[in-house]
């Protein structure tokens, strides 16, 4: 059995090393497309900014959608009523600001499962301009945030742009860890995916959209019933024919969680929406993990009476996690705090094996402070109508 557990420890890390080097070569390939000519294209957008409830910071976040060295840009603020807070914010900050067009749209009771998409239908309803950037209420950017991110749309064939990440905490352990698997996690596993199949989605804080490939789709109200609307966003516009872009631009996604259970509630629904999402892609990444098949097989070397080979599988296994850290926040990210990173990333790594396992748990979620469950293809029901009706996914 020791030997057994030593050959899957050693595959693992084959696999993992594997996996490292794809990701290595989607830095290259990244990095190129970033020193490429870039040509100027300036249409007008319209930003969609989904409010809900006070989030620490949020009128210094709001305000960098206010600062864009940008000509023509109107920004549209969504919430359920007007008294969110959420939505107070962004009326004084747009009060700082009264060259920036904004409206405000009230979605009351939300119609979809996914309340999100309520309020980016009305959202689409009101938009003067053709190009949209849907993006969270937890992320602060640059300002050349809307330049970057459209420059894509020059070509034609551009049905969507989306951004990566990198996370941004201050406040504990636990909200740097989750910030680790943001900046890392999150940006190899999508620079592989870019590598090898192309963009088949778009990423939750930057979704970049064409109203024309909107409603091509069947408008956002297609996204409804799902839980991970992004990917399916960029998915149903990537099968119709049209170009995902993965922008070279990074922006800040701010971490909210702040203590242990906020932040493991918060990363296991992640894990278990794509495991909804994509089941076949998910189940396999648990090969893209290093440090937990590092202690297996450092365990079984040293059951076997190989201490020096123990110790040596399992300093590889911390040392290649903390070495792609540092690639990824220093040339993809630009992470502020790549010491740090680097350091906390094996244990994020550990972790996050733990949540891919945990993520088989049950189907049931927490967004919102509502509870969820997921259905088969990503649906996301509210248990008491689990009962009543299956979704049923159309064309």
């Amino acid at each position: 059995m020791i030997k057994i557990f030593l050959g899957i420890g050693l595959f693992g890390l084959l696999t993992s090393s594997a996996f490292t080097g794809l990701v290595i070569a989607g830095i290259w390939r990244f990095l190129a497309r970033r020193r490429a000519a870039k040509q100027v294209f300036l249409p007008p957008v319209t930003l969609f900014k989904p409010l809900h409830g006070a989030e620490p910071n949020l009128e210094a976040h709001l305000e960098t959608f206010f600062q864009q060295d940008y000509a023509a840009y109107e920004i549209i603020f969504g919430a359920r009523v007007s008294s969110d807070p959420g939505m107070q914010a962004a009326r004084r900050v747009a009060q700082r600001y009264p060259r920036v067009p904004v409206k405000f749209v009230l979605t009351g009771e939300p119609w979809h499962v996914n309340a999100k998409v309520s309020t980016l239908e009305l959202m689409e309803r009101s938009a003067a301009h053709d190009i949209f950037i849907v993006s969270d209420s937890d992320v602060r950017v640059s300002p050349d945030y809307i330049r970057e991110v459209v420059m894509p749309f020059a070509d034609q064939k551009v049905g969507a742009v989306t951004c990566l990440y990198r996370g941004v905490a201050d406040r504990g352990l636990w909200s740097k860890l989750e910030a680790a698997g943001m900046s890392i996690e999150m940006s190899a596993g999508v620079l592989v995916a870019d590598l090898i199949e192309g963009m088949q989605f778009t990423l939750g804080p930057t979704m970049a959209v064409r109203r024309r490939c909107v409603r091509e789709i069947g408008g956002f109200g297609m996204l409804g019933a799902y839980c991970a609307d992004d990917f399916v966003l960029g998915h149903a516009i990537a099968a119709n024919g049209h170009t995902i872009v993965l922008s070279t631009h990074a922006i800040d996604h701010v971490v909210l969680n702040s203590n242990f259970a906020d932040s493991q509630k918060h990363q296991i629904r992640w894990m278990r929406s794509t495991r909804f999402s994509r089941p076949r892609g998910h189940f396999g990444t648990c090969l893209t993990f290093s440090v937990p098949f590092g202690l297996l097989s450092a365990f079984a070397a040293g059951a076997l009476g190989h201490p020096v080979l123990a110790l040596a599988l399992l300093a590889y296994s911390i040392l290649t996690r903390s070495a792609l850290a540092a690639m990824v926040g220093a040339t993809v990210v630009n992470d502020q705090h790549l010491f740090r990173t680097a350091l906390l990333y094996p244990l994020r790594d550990l972790l996050g094996f733990f949540y891919w396992a945990a993520s088989y748990g049950n189907s049931e979620i927490v967004w919102r402070n509502q509870i969820y469950r997921l259905t088969r293809g990503g649906f996301m029901v509210q248990p008491e109508d689990t009962l009543e009706r299956e979704p049923v996914l159309t064309a």
